[in-house]
């Protein structure tokens, strides 16, 4: 194994260290000197070993067997450059030393730092036992006085009045009943009148019943079906050489008979021809005919819904049997063929049987 040595041999000391130097005192060693490693084992057994190896084996310095049992503390010699000058007196206002070196003996007692001149700055001086039975009396006195005034001032309140806990004004129509030095009961007319809120709930109730109409009404289809359970029998078309101008649906007397869209009644009841009829206005200005009914249930100037009943099949008028006539007048006056209108709105009239 290499052995380690120094660069350079300070103060003429030889480099192998192996080789026995007498002791150097505490003020001649060197603070810069590199100990050298020596290449040992203590496993090693020398049977011959030489002058220079029995002298390492042997060096009182390397042998620590000797003071295992020695519990006393080793003092270590502090260099001169590090030791204080005679009749120096440290003294420091931090809490540690001027120097990073330890320069006790390993067994003193801690040192007493001298903190002389600082104090806390945020500590208050505590006032004395006199001080504070002063002060307690002043405030006990203080307080007697605020209460004899406010006795000698104060008014009590009758038994009879009736005031807001928060020293308002008497309030009118109330009544107290209880002992004045228990629980007392206020009893206080309500200024409220039933009737507004009886009046509320009842506007409340018919905008809501108005309001389930309307949306009832907008969930309604535009186009219906103006009957149910017919047949066709009839068309659009010249018949015995006069235009037949609508198309006929055979019911039983008494079927309903519903508005096909939204409109205004413009007739309803009795007519020549065809008996008895009514005639809705709608909002392209377009007029639909339900004519030969047997009972009409509108007037002149009701609005209807896609779907409200207005009358109900008859065979009044020149009929050969209780049927649904239906004519379709655009503009009000030009009458057209009713399945192709009704077909463009989504209404299959079915098959005709005529």
């Amino acid at each position: 194994m290499p052995q380690h040595r120094s660069s350079t041999a300070p103060r003429g000391v030889p480099a192998n260290a192996r080789e026995r130097r007498p002791a150097l005192s505490a003020d001649e060693l060197d603070a810069a000197e590199v100990t050298d490693i020596i290449p040992f084992s203590a496993f090693e057994e020398f049977d011959e070993p030489s002058e220079r190896e029995s002298s390492v084996i042997y060096a009182p310095e390397l042998d620590d067997l000797n003071d295992i049992d020695d519990d006393a503390p080793l003092r270590l010699a502090v260099p001169s450059r590090f030791r204080p000058d005679a009749g120096s007196e440290r003294s420091s206002s931090r809490a540690y030393r001027d120097s990073h070196t330890d320069v006790s003996d390993g067994v003193a007692a801690t040192d007493v730092i001298n903190l002389t001149g600082r104090r806390g700055a945020h500590r208050k001086e505590v006032a004395g036992a006199v001080k504070s039975r002063l002060m307690i009396a002043a405030m006990a006195a203080g307080a007697t006085a605020a209460g004899a005034y406010s006795l000698g001032t104060g008014t009590e309140p009758q038994a009879d009045d009736t005031i807001l806990a928060s020293e308002g004004p008497q309030i009118e129509g109330a009544s107290v009943t209880g002992s004045v030095d228990g629980m007392q009961i206020v009893s206080v007319t309500p200024d409220a009148d039933t009737s507004v809120h009886a009046e509320e709930i009842t506007k409340a109730a018919a905008f809501a019943q108005e309001r389930a109409e309307r949306e009832a009404r907008l969930s309604r289809p535009l186009f219906v079906m103006p009957t149910k359970g017919y047949v066709w029998t009839s068309n659009y078309g010249y018949r015995w050489g006069v235009l037949h101008a609508g198309i006929d649906l055979a019911s039983p007397i008494g079927t309903p008979i519903v508005a096909v869209s939204d409109g205004v009644v413009i007739a309803a009841g009795p007519t020549a021809g065809y008996g008895a009829w009514v005639k809705l206005r709608h909002a392209d200005g377009t007029v639909t005919l339900y004519g030969h009914i047997n009972t009409w249930l509108v007037s002149v100037g009701d609005r209807v819904m896609a779907g409200d009943q207005i009358a109900t099949v008859g065979n009044r008028g020149y009929s050969t049997g209780p049927h649904l006539h239906l004519e379709v007048l655009t503009n009000g006056t030009n009458r057209i063929d009713p399945v192709p209108w009704l077909a463009k709105r989504g209404l299959n009239v079915g098959s005709y049987v005529g």
